[in-house]
């Protein structure tokens, strides 16, 4: 990994650590508020509210370990990088949110329906409910502008974790609201909201995480926009087999290019290059692509097997069918297309008395492998 790639990495921890720390110590504030609130002032979609703020604290702290896991360089055992753990922390977090969710919605449908009494809630309720959105929303947008930032999606999903208390403290106002107007069960039916909101919550993020571990590629409309781009290049004849998946918040991708059969290594490879340049222009969040240069479309049937011989092996076949290319300087080209070879021979000397290519094939007994020959000479082409 290059050092600017690990400098920007570093930069992201630090941002995601502020971020995450203050909003860690207003969950705490808020969760300790509602709480007691709740308690005192006999709300119970309040208490359940705070502690829903306490689980943004837990989240909070998953958060900052698996940031921290997850900006550390490559190493022999993750060549690709740890942003892995990112998606790991996330799938942790929405499990959790899942069973904190439905252990709520249960505990207070219960209290409903076992037909224990309810009480009202006092106005200080409504304070600190109002409190909460305000201080909510708030870390919410910043949260949410820091992970957009540095490409994070666990900040991005804390972010709307956030969002979710603030939407929960909303519920506890109708509901406190409703229940101080005569009706005692809407606050108890906020908690169950509430409770439903979290599970919802987790279940997105658990579901989108899973995805991710089991590399579940790009969008259809973004690998045609990255499929566009390669067959847009200039030496492209057709693009095929293009796969990608994510790490964390970058995207990698496997690409095949085909090309004419006749060009060099060296053009090929910067083919791929200006493909590469293209897909990064495209979808500036890819940090990996793997092409690979075919001379020939292998998706049609007719496919260059491993069965061919091998440049010693038609070397060999040539200097025993052929002994005077033991007198000159020679060299062979051998493109494998169609599943057979096709042979370009190469000589220096102009003088050098070779047989025609129909000539050279007779005595090399007509191999089946060999599509055609070519002959080079200075001078001379046959």
């Amino acid at each position: 990994m290059s050092s600017s790639h690990q400098q920007r990495l570093d930069a992201e921890f630090r941002a995601a650590s502020r971020v995450t720390i203050i909003g860690m110590v207003l969950d705490a504030l808020l969760g300790v508020l509602k709480c007691f609130g709740g308690w005192l002032f006999h709300s119970q979609a309040l208490l359940v509210d705070g502690i829903h703020s306490f689980t943004d604290v837990i989240s909070d702290l998953v958060v900052l370990a698996v940031m921290k896991l997850s900006r550390r360089e490559p190493d022999s055992d993750h060549p690709y990088g740890h942003q892995r753990f990112e998606t790991l922390g996330t799938m942790v977090l929405g499990s959790f949110l899942i069973a904190i969710g439905g252990a709520l919605a249960w505990d207070n449908t219960w209290r409903m329906l076992s037909g224990m009494p309810l009480t009202v809630p006092g106005w200080p309720v409504l304070a600190i409910a109002l409190v909460s959105v305000a201080g909510k929303e708030w870390i919410f947008r910043y949260t949410r502008r820091v992970g957009e930032h540095i490409r994070s999606d666990l900040i991005v999903a804390n972010a709307w974790h956030s969002r979710t208390d603030a939407f929960s403290s909303i519920v506890v106002l109708v509901g406190a609201a409703g229940a101080m107007a005569g009706f005692p069960w809407l606050d108890a039916v906020a908690a169950i909201v509430i409770a439903v909101i979290i599970a919802h919550v987790g279940w997105q993020l658990a579901w989108n995480s899973v995805r991710e571990l089991v590399d579940t590629g790009l969008s259809d409309e973004d690998t045609d926009l990255l499929r566009t781009a390669a067959a847009d290049t200039e030496g492209v004849l057709n693009v095929h087999d293009l796969r990608s998946r994510r790490m964390g918040s970058d995207i990698l991708v496997d690409v095949h290019l085909v090309v004419k059969p006749e060009i060099s290594v060296s053009e090929g490879h910067q083919i791929g290059m200006q493909v590469i340049r293209r897909m990064r222009d495209t979808l500036p969040h890819i940090r990996l692509i793997n092409f690979h240069i075919d001379a020939e479309n292998d998706q049609r049937g007719t496919i260059t097997t491993q069965q061919l011989p091998t440049r010693r092996e038609i070397h060999g076949v040539f200097r025993e069918g052929l002994p005077e290319l033991d007198t000159v300087k020679h060299h062979l080209r051998l493109h494998y297309l169609g599943n057979q070879v096709h042979v370009e021979l190469f000589t220096d000397a102009p003088d050098a008395r070779l047989p025609s290519p129909e000539q050279i094939t007779a005595k090399l007994g007509h191999p089946a492998w060999l599509g055609s020959l070519k002959v080079w000479q200075p001078g001379n082409v046959s």
